[in-house]
């Protein structure tokens, strides 16, 4: 598989099991059992816009592009430089 498809079917798995819509493809990893794509996603618009809450996700897929899992690795707000960790409930 091309780089380019990778990304795409991650980001339509992510969106497809989370509901959010229009994912952003920000990072891509070779890994031995397959690929690592992270994704940045608007998880929720605010206004002004630079206020809309950013998910960034490690989506783990196999070498044929199937997915293995996911999972949110930070967020921040859209205006923020650096991302800030998800809180432990």
């Amino acid at each position: 598989m091309e780089p380019k498809e990778i990304i795409e079917k991650a980001k339509k798995q992510l969106a497809d099991l989370t509901g959010f819509k229009e994912p952003a493809g920000i990072g891509l990893k070779k890994e031995k059992e397959g690929w690592v794509v992270t994704v940045e996603i608007c998880e929720k618009k605010s206004i002004p816009e630079g206020m809309d809450i950013i998910g960034t996700y490690d989506v783990h897929l196999d070498a044929k592009g199937d997915l293995l899992g996911y999972e949110k690795i930070t967020m921040r707000k859209k205006m923020d430089v650096e991302a800030f960790k998800k809180k432990e409930e």
